[in-house]
């Protein structure tokens, strides 16, 4: 029985040329095409680029634009904008943004806040990256503090799993900062 015992133990040493090591773990790759915007064609006080891949609609209520919904369904999101004239009231629209914001502090793991300004086109905002499995993983608005206010916020059509969204999440965002960067009052 030794014998065999020893043979045994001299085949399994020598018996695999190669060392196995464990696979690292493998991460979803995923490519977008790169973003070519385009100028809004539509009727509203101020005008936006947006990315030719999503696609965009208003909202009207007695014939008065509520909002405007840019779609992106290859990555099935949306992305819900609303505009509100200023009747001195700047800081209230300020403080609703802020606050359906803050709704979402009790699961994000990490709200930033950025602010944007661009005096020369009269444009002053702020842009909000939620991190964490949140309904809304980024929020915006712009002002010129005098007539117009801008506010926006994107949703996935899914339960959020930040891990899995990230890499939407991240190609949206760059288009948000994009629309802000080139919105204009008419």
């Amino acid at each position: 029985m030794k014998p065999f015992a020893v043979f045994l133990c001299i085949f399994m040493c020598f018996s695999c040329d190669e060392i196995l090591v464990p696979k690292p773990k493998a991460f979803l790759s995923l490519e977008y095409p790169k973003a070519t915007y385009s100028e809004s064609q539509l009727d509203l006080p101020f005008e936006i680029e947006t990315n030719k891949l999503a696609r965009l609609s208003v909202s009207r209520k007695n014939n008065k634009v509520q909002g405007i919904i840019l779609r992106y369904p290859t990555l099935k999101a949306s992305v819900f904008i609303n505009y509100k004239k200023v009747d001195n009231n700047v800081e209230k629209h300020i403080s609703d943004t802020k606050k359906m914001t803050q709704k979402h502090l009790q699961v994000a793991d990490e709200i930033s806040e950025r602010n944007y300004e661009n005096p020369a086109q009269n444009l002053y905002g702020m842009f909000f990256e939620l991190k964490g499995n949140v309904a809304s993983q980024s929020q915006f608005y712009v002002t010129d503090s005098t007539r117009h206010f801008v506010s926006g916020a994107l949703y996935f059509e899914t339960k959020p799993n930040y891990d899995s969204i990230l890499p939407a999440v991240n190609y949206i965002q760059k288009d948000l900062k994009h629309l802000m960067e080139s919105l204009r009052w008419k």
